[in-house]
């Protein structure tokens, strides 16, 4: 991946983070990476431990980023988010996945955007 798409990357990353801890959210974690794969932000919701893809798309030419997490993206995102939880030695706590679009400056949440198993 070249070094612009990091850099607007990690920057819609960050107005995402800003944008969850507007809405009551703990960011734990920016662009968590282990050996089976990476997560955006990792946050807390109340008793929830919040695993967050974001997508960014400068306008809906190629499509609404939401629709860019399609179920081998989630497959990757829950392997590692149980990667994560079993490293940090996460008890028994409920988890979620959510999914951040941003489409121009507009942004959209989807709380429980998906399940395990």
């Amino acid at each position: 991946m070249g070094q612009n798409k990091r850099k607007t990357g990690t920057a819609y990353e960050q107005a995402a983070g800003c944008y969850l801890e507007q809405h009551g959210y703990e960011i734990l974690e920016y662009n968590y990476r282990s050996r089976v794969g990476e997560i955006d932000l990792i946050a807390r919701d109340g008793t929830y431990l919040v695993f967050c893809e974001v997508k960014y798309r400068r306008n809906g030419q190629k499509g609404n980023p939401l629709e860019a997490v399609d179920h081998r993206k989630q497959y990757r995102i829950i392997r590692c988010a149980q990667y994560y939880m079993m490293a940090n030695k996460v008890g028994d706590i409920p988890c979620r996945y959510d999914v951040v679009g941003i489409e121009g400056n507009h942004i959209t949440l989807i709380k429980n955007a998906f399940q395990d198993g």
